[in-house]
């Protein structure tokens, strides 16, 4: 395993590399994981969400109704300050990998707010002056309804055990249709059901191995799983 690193880290100095990389998807299919192990190979910055922060969170995997919109407003604004802070900061044109697009934001606000509440949504969204970098690679990660249940159940957050399997399929589904139309940077989509970019260098290595040479367009990436 170390031996694939090393071998990683010498082949990165052969190409140029996206000097900002976002990586997406639904929840548990990991996204972070891969935000981390991206930033540290090549050793970029990182800005990443902080779901942990969100008092709303965990009121709102209990009660989705009630809890949907004061969840979303505290994303947005969130996001929101991340943003401006790295532009107050002059360091836009430093190399970074994040966990996150700002324009999904909205993705998640049509699927839990009622009518009423995504127009209030949207009408604070427009207020605020949200000007992202645009990134030069997006990896959506993909995974079937079934792999991201289990795969936030193995982890055990305590906020998370009331999501369901209901609640992860419109994710899904509002993913696929975000990126269906998403044409604003390079895009690698990722079946990552079969892959484990915990535990597995050679699945990290083959994911690496596939987005380097991306600079526009849309790709598609189905690995087989390593044994």
């Amino acid at each position: 395993m170390e031996q694939l690193a090393n071998d990683l880290t010498l082949a990165l100095k052969d190409y140029q590399l996206p000097n900002f990389i976002a990586v997406e998807g639904p929840i548990g299919v990991g996204k972070t994981t891969l935000a981390k192990r991206l930033a540290n190979s090549f050793n970029y910055e990182t800005l990443l969400e902080q779901a942990d922060e969100n008092p709303f969170l965990e009121r709102f995997y209990q009660d989705r109704r009630g809890g949907a919109l004061p969840t979303q407003l505290y994303f947005l604004f969130q996001r929101t300050r991340q943003i401006q802070a790295i532009r107050q900061g002059d360091m836009f044109n430093q190399v970074r990998v994040s966990d996150f697009l700002i324009e999904k934001d909205q993705l998640f606000a049509q699927v839990t707010l009622d009518d009423e509440e995504l127009k209030l949504y949207q009408t604070v969204y427009q207020q605020l002056t949200i000007d992202a970098p645009r990134p030069d690679l997006v990896i959506y990660l993909q995974a079937s309804t079934d792999v991201l249940l289990e795969r936030v159940q193995r982890r055990g957050i305590q906020a998370e055990k009331a999501i369901d399997a209901d609640y992860l399929s419109q994710l899904n589904d509002a993913y696929t249709r975000f990126f269906y139309y998403y044409d604003e940077a390079p895009l690698l989509i990722v079946n990552a059901s079969d892959i484990d970019l915990v535990n597995s260098e050679n699945d990290y290595r083959d994911l690496v191995d596939s987005m380097l040479n991306i600079k526009s367009g849309r790709h598609y990436y189905n690995p087989r799983p390593h044994l």
